[in-house]
């Protein structure tokens, strides 16, 4: 039998330092807590293949059932992250330039400012989670939804565009808990635009 070589590798992302209302303090504390989940993702991946290896992959056993369970939970951690800080730049631009996404925004809400203040209304609510835009593949439409525990909620099929941590490790100690209005404030000041249009399908 082939030697067990799923691993996956945390990415790093110098280039974010220097973002507007988010500190480099703590984007390192982030950065750390979502290599947690890379390691996590690991340990568990690799637990899973001994059990499977064992013949206990089996939903009766508890330990295969509960460590299955918790890997939808890590790897989505995992992933959501690299979606969040791929879409972040220092210096990003107010609003994206005219073209795919664009269009795109204005087909499915009418114009931007009308997505803009969906998604906030969605990211300023009360919970902690994620709030994201994706794109339907079959339709081309554009929809933002809030998104629980990284892997609740998530539409089937659909593609993340925009990804915004609203867990609040992502934003104190910059802000007050009750301050994460601020914090999608600052957020819209750091967006890679072009990296959420290379998104689209």
């Amino acid at each position: 039998m082939a030697e067990f070589q799923k691993k996956y590798s945390p990415k790093t992302y110098p280039n974010l330092k220097g973002l507007k209302g988010i500190s480099d303090d703590l984007l390192a504390t982030h950065f750390k807590l979502y290599e947690g989940y890379v390691n996590r993702c690991n340990t568990l991946t690799e637990n899973l293949s001994k059990l499977g290896k064992e013949g206990r992959a089996s939903g009766k056993d508890p330990a295969y059932a509960e460590m299955t369970r918790r890997l939808g939970f890590e790897y989505s951690g995992m992933i959501l992250h690299e979606y969040y800080f791929g879409n972040l730049i220092p210096n990003g631009q107010a609003a994206p330039q005219k073209g795919k996404l664009t269009d795109a925004i204005e087909k499915s809400f009418g114009g931007y400012d009308t997505w803009l203040a969906d998604f906030k209304a969605i990211a300023t609510m009360p919970g902690v989670g994620w709030a994201i835009t994706y794109q339907d593949p079959t339709t081309g439409w554009l929809s933002s939804h809030w998104i629980n525990l990284h892997q609740d909620n998530h539409p089937a099929g659909y593609t993340p565009v925009l990804v915004m941590d609203a867990w609040e490790h992502a934003f104190i100690p910059d802000y007050k808990a009750t301050d994460r209005a601020k914090y999608v404030d600052a957020y819209f000041q750091n967006i890679d635009w072009a990296a959420v249009e290379k998104r689209l399908r």
